[in-house]
């Protein structure tokens, strides 16, 4: 099977971002047997690997990628029918956008992810950071996962208990093991929404949490949300040059959230309170955009080419000229600043490659 091959592809031009220097070998898969293909010759040649989808979640070096890159291409989408009546298997290949295929299940009426309108990049990296916004994330519909399992040398269908999610997490992220070939997703027909979870999203409706709407107008109250803030890519915005939400948010244990409460109180003052809920196991969530923006970064921040997004201080943008290191070096200094005022660590959501903070 043939392949296109490039050599000193400049991966900057696949990453929303605009940063990352040249791949040593850029190669286009354009299905699955292809995907899979350029992937095992690479492992048998030895050669360090990136499956790059569309680039909307990673940090590359500036000097780039010293090895082979694998752009995932694969565009095919079927449905057959679900386990009840009301429901239908969409199967996508990795390659697929996510936001046209978010816009075709709104369009004919199969209710899920509408929630998840406006997110870049593919299908292949939604599973890897359960990608998830205003109340809906990809485990909740994926049934299915077929992967390539790079240590075996087979194909492997995991299922939704296999895949192990959490939040934005799963056993594919931080594991070079399996690359996502196809994912299964299965999706309610209906005209309404999945109940509204997200109290800005029910709120700007003027409805209760809870409540179902029709999908249309929740995919395009969703998409005004994230436009709001930046986060709906548009080539004449400078705020939508970035990888997203550049940090997760944190995630504490019932002694560490006191203690943090004990720091707000006595930075802030004792009547103030920080947004905050409940999580799995006693835990408790807290906004990491709330946190950024308490500890002095405001919407804007940066003394360098690389700023705070001037619309939402979760995402660190490159608005032109800004390199890799200058964007880490801004991140460096928003982590560090947040864990001097609170004692909270942030970590990082976006994939870093050949650089860590």
């Amino acid at each position: 099977m043939t392949v296109h091959t490039e050599s000193d592809v400049r991966l900057a031009d696949y990453t929303t971002l605009g940063l990352g220097g040249p791949a040593g070998r850029f190669v286009t898969a354009r299905d699955t047997a292809e995907l899979v293909d350029a992937v095992t010759a690479a492992d048998a040649a030895g050669e360090p690997l990136l499956v790059l989808g569309g680039g909307s979640n990673l940090v590359i070096a500036d000097a780039g990628f010293a090895g082979t890159v694998v752009h995932v291409d694969s565009q095919g989408v079927t449905m057959e029918p679900g386990t009840r009546d009301d429901t239908v298997r969409l199967r996508a290949d990795a390659g697929v956008g996510w936001e046209p295929l978010v816009e075709q299940t709104v369009a004919e009426g199969l209710s899920g992810i509408e929630c998840l309108s406006g997110i870049p990049g593919r299908v292949g990296s939604t599973p890897i950071q359960n990608v998830g916004a205003y109340g809906q994330d990809v485990s909740q519909t994926i049934t299915e996962v077929l992967v390539w399992d790079r240590h075996t040398g087979e194909r492997r269908v995991m299922d939704n208990a296999a895949c192990g999610f959490t939040y934005r997490d799963s056993v594919f992220k931080g594991s070079d093991r399996y690359v996502v070939c196809e994912v299964v997703f299965e999706l309610t027909r209906g005209d309404l929404s999945r109940p509204i979870r997200y109290a800005e999203v029910a709120r700007t409706m003027g409805v209760e949490a809870g409540e179902q709407v029709p999908l249309a107008e929740a995919r395009s109250t969703v998409l005004a949300l994230r436009k709001g803030k930046g986060m709906v890519l548009d080539p004449a915005d400078p705020d939508t040059r970035s990888a997203g939400s550049f940090f997760t948010n944190p995630i504490l244990d019932a002694q560490a959230f006191t203690e943090f409460t004990k720091r707000v109180a006595d930075r802030l003052g004792p009547d103030t309170a920080a947004p905050a809920h409940p999580a799995a196991d006693g835990h408790v969530k807290l906004s990491a955009a709330w946190l950024i923006d308490r500890a002095g970064f405001h919407k804007g921040y940066g003394a360098g080419p690389a700023r705070i997004s001037t619309k939402h201080t979760l995402a660190l943008t490159n608005p032109g000229g800004a390199t890799t290191e200058d964007l880490l070096r801004l991140a460096r200094e928003v982590r560090g600043g947040v864990a001097e005022a609170f004692g909270v660590t942030l970590v990082n959501e976006p994939v870093m490659v050949g650089v860590g903070l």
